[in-house]
């Protein structure tokens, strides 16, 4: 078993004595810095790893501080018109989850950058920890001494789809792994295979079929 299977196990033990100490340590030095800290180096490296993240120029990462709770409605000098029924300003939830909020934040800090993934590296009383992978889709390596150089990424088969304009600030479009939890369409291999059946075939109308019994 290789050294990122041990840290992967290492991490699904949240609640072990050690993980606890790591990430009151962790959290306390998150909350020092800025919302928006950039990072030399992943604090997960197997999971960055496993969402497409590579120790090479042009991969970047982002740690976002987001704090946690209900999403409180913005109102101007407390009026919020209308009837009292949508008077609410409070008790308001958020439809997309808050690692969603933080790729956005990054994503607006970061104009020139494609935002690839995000994973979750720790959390507060008051604010959830989340660290987001970036790729430069401009980028250009060193060409020592040649004026021909080429664009690492969009030559990379790996990370070529993600230079197209078309990717461009993906994340307020929902279309990172995030934003697609929060749309509703990741949802297991079970609802998947329910969905692929077909609506008219004998078996599925059989089960919405509903007889009321004579009287």
């Amino acid at each position: 078993m290789g050294a990122y299977r041990y840290m992967q196990e290492l991490w699904r033990k949240k609640q072990s004595e050690t993980m606890r100490y790591l990430l009151r340590i962790r959290c306390w030095q998150y909350r020092q810095l800025t919302a928006i800290h950039r990072v030399s180096r992943p604090t997960r490296p197997e999971k960055a790893r496993r969402l497409g993240y590579r120790a090479k120029q042009g991969y970047i990462i982002y740690r976002v501080r987001v704090r946690r709770g209900g999403r409180k409605r913005h109102v101007v000098k407390g009026q919020t018109y209308g009837k009292p029924k949508n008077h609410g300003v409070n008790e308001l939830k958020f439809a997309r989850c808050k690692q969603s909020v933080a790729e956005e934040r990054v994503g607006r800090r970061c104009g020139s950058l494609r935002v690839l993934n995000s994973y979750w590296v720790g959390q507060d009383s008051t604010y959830k920890f989340y660290e987001v992978i970036m790729i430069d889709p401009m980028h250009k390596p060193s060409s020592n001494g040649d004026t021909t150089r080429v664009n690492s990424h969009s030559k990379n088969p790996d990370t070529q789809w993600i230079t197209k304009p078309v990717h461009k600030h993906r994340e307020l479009r929902g279309l990172t792994s995030a934003g697609r939890r929060s749309r509703g369409l990741v949802r297991g291999i079970i609802i998947q295979q329910r969905r692929e059946v077909h609506v008219e075939s004998a078996g599925y109308v059989a089960i919405l079929l509903s007889l009321r019994r004579k009287r």
